[in-house]
């Protein structure tokens, strides 16, 4: 991948976007965006777009159906652009007080449960999934390999 671009106002993501290099084949640089938000906010998302009435931890939106195996080819994706003609991933929507007590109850820092979430997000835009038994342990892998890059281990 030639490059990662994370936007985002309120956290700095610049290590995390690099730790991703690597981790997806692309001939592009891709981007995604992370917003933070309240439990109400993400609770009212997660009712409109998944019909489930619950406050969560994180929301994924990806831009476009993608297999983590394959390469990212720029010009398949001619519509699916940021501003500065990066190939947009998609959005990721974090709870930041879920984060807040995630971080209290697994016993790390809150710095760390927010870039495992946002890593878990951008591995969603990638096409991993953890629904299936054999998924979960492939998607796992990728995002602890991301976040040892960084020092934020378990």
């Amino acid at each position: 991948m030639n490059e990662l671009k994370i936007y985002c106002e309120d956290y700095n993501f610049l290590d995390l976007a690099a730790a991703f290099g690597g981790e997806v084949k692309s001939d592009c640089t891709l981007s995604a965006e992370i917003i933070f938000t309240d439990e109400e906010g993400i609770r009212a998302l997660n009712e409109r777009t998944r019909s489930i009435d619950a406050v969560t931890d994180v929301l994924s939106y990806p831009t476009f159906d993608n297999d983590p195996q394959s390469t990212i080819i720029a010009a398949e994706h001619p519509y699916d652009r940021d501003d500065d003609g990066n190939v947009f991933l998609g959005s990721i929507v974090i709870c930041k007080k879920r984060a807040e007590e995630q971080a209290a109850e697994y016993g790390h820092s809150v710095e760390r449960e927010i870039n495992y979430l946002a890593a878990h997000g951008i591995c969603h835009l990638l096409g991993y999934d953890h629904m299936t038994d054999e998924d979960k342990p492939v998607m796992r892998a990728a995002e602890e390999r991301v976040l040892a890059k960084i020092n934020l281990t378990r």
